[in-house]
């Protein structure tokens, strides 16, 4: 049989699609989202009356598969990764995501899994590598087959709130750069307050927030998890976010760097590697009896060994697996900061110098001049990484990296506890990060190990996504090329 045809037949399905029905009658469904994430971040999809639910189940849907890149063309007119002549995917739902949307109440979406079309002459009805979110489940699986681990991470979403003009224009921050300041975050209470309803309904346990130090500036956190419902979970919340906006009158901003001069949109990774454990169901409210969705949006791994806990007499020192994960990635910092500063824009937050943004491939504790810290015992905060980031490929890269680590034993060196400016003046020699976007892809270029968490069409895709944005920053004349240029002569 084909991945399609396994997939389709997976033990239990027909009574998931079943129990979908069931849903959708009770709720009163009467469309549906069929959504994929591509090779950016950005949500992709088709929807359905409710009614088609079952023809769709069992069969999946077409979609062309420059869908997967946005379907964009690049400068020179021509379709990104896809030709016009290529075949279509085929997006099948995976019923056990089914999620009622809180602010529309006939609306459900479900997230999918992508395959080749099935008419391909070559693999034919298989799992399509242009489908970041499969790829990742494909990773975690054979790292946990290999290892005998899965990684659970929490992200730390930064985004601006912004005001619009009469245009509807960016028209600066929804409040003053105050970080930590109450007074601040509580101007935007009635927008990060329907978030975090919203949030709760979609299964989304948020634990924390605050206002952040740059204009409309909030990070609103929900907790840690396995790493595909984490990276699921950052999808959902940026949904919510663009809906919370839109009734609002507002601009949700997960730009990396809208303004200079002020903290830029961070979206940290805390990362641990875990033996065993079993999921937990959170109701969040909700009535587990009418819950808007299955109970598997509403679980959370806990338990288990985490194999990042000190080992030694320093309660600081993660243990030995910790170590080689921190070794793996430090080594292929250069090459992950392709997929975790991912847009021309994000290094201006490398460059804005004095608002802790990491650009030095090192690790320390509690040091936010480095790439990576251990933020407290058993996890560590992966720092080159922000808002515009596509959770999906970041999580694959980082369990590419820690693959890497663990095999080879990669010593990470002594942690650094100086300011890193301190310990290079003191003649630490200290590797950079790529400081363009077109540096970092020429690192990744070069990595086989951050690559292969690309698999098949993937990077293809990916780099030439990414490189035509370069070329186009590098094509196009600024401000700043006026304010510079035009009166330099005679």
């Amino acid at each position: 049989m084909t991945d399609y045809e396994k997939f389709i037949k997976t033990p239990g399905r027909d009574d998931l699609i079943k129990q979908v029905r069931k849903k959708i009658d009770a709720l009163g469904i009467q469309y549906l989202y069929l959504q994929f994430v591509s090779v950016t971040g950005r949500i992709m999809g088709k929807g359905i009356p409710a009614d088609h639910w079952e023809n769709i189940a069992n069969g999946g849907f077409q979609l062309v598969y420059g869908s997967t890149v946005n379907l964009f063309m690049n400068r020179r007119g021509e379709y990104l990764g896809y030709g016009p002549e290529a075949a279509e995917l085929v997006g099948v739902p995976e019923p056990e995501t089914f999620m009622q949307l809180p602010w529309d109440p006939r609306v459900a979406r479900m997230f999918c899994t992508l395959f080749r079309n099935r008419e391909e002459r070559e693999a034919p009805g298989a799992y399509l590598t242009a489908d970041c979110r499969g790829n990742l489940r494909r990773i975690h699986d054979q790292f946990e087959k290999d290892h005998r681990m899965r990684m659970r991470h929490g992200t730390e979403p930064e985004m601006m709130w912004l005001r619009k003009d009469e245009k509807g224009n960016p028209n600066g921050g929804f409040s003053r750069p105050y970080c930590y300041h109450i007074d601040q975050f509580e101007s935007l209470r009635p927008v990060y307050m329907k978030v975090i309803e919203y949030g709760r309904k979609m299964g989304l346990d948020m634990i924390q927030g605050d206002h952040e130090d740059a204009p409309g500036q909030i990070e609103l956190n929900f907790n840690y998890d396995d790493a595909l419902r984490t990276a699921d979970r950052l999808t959902t919340f940026r949904q919510i976010c663009a809906q919370v906006a839109r009734e609002f009158d507002i601009i949700a901003c997960f730009m990396c760097k809208p303004f200079m001069g002020v903290s830029a949109n961070g979206c940290h990774h805390n990362i641990s590697l875990w033996t065993g454990g079993k999921d937990e169901f959170k109701a969040l409210g909700n009535d587990p009896k009418k819950l808007p969705g299955f109970e598997y949006n509403y679980m959370y791994r806990r338990g288990g060994t985490n194999t990042f806990m000190p080992e030694g007499k320093d309660p600081r020192m993660p243990g030995k697996i910790g170590l080689y994960t921190i070794g793996g990635i430090v080594k292929h910092l250069s090459a992950l900061t392709a997929i975790g500063c991912s847009t021309v824009n994000s290094y201006r937050r490398l460059w804005d110098t004095g608002f802790w943004a990491p650009v030095f491939a090192d690790w320390g504790f509690q040091n936010r001049t480095t790439g990576l810290r251990v933020s407290a015992p058993g996890r560590f905060e992966y720092r080159a990484v922000d808002s515009m980031v596509n959770p999906y490929i970041m999580a694959a890269a980082i369990l590419r990296a820690a693959d890497d680590g663990i095999r080879n034993k990669i010593d990470p060196g002594q942690p650094e506890e100086r300011n890193i400016y301190a310990a290079m003046e003191a003649g630490k020699q200290v590797r950079k990060l790529p400081m363009t976007l077109g540096d970092a892809l020429e690192a990744l270029k070069k990595d086989e190990v951050v690559k292969s968490a690309m698999p098949g069409e993937m990077h293809r895709l990916y780099d030439e996504y990414k490189r035509d944005e370069w070329e186009r920053f590098l094509h196009t004349s600024t401000e700043w090329d006026l304010e510079n240029y035009l009166n330099c002569l005679p």
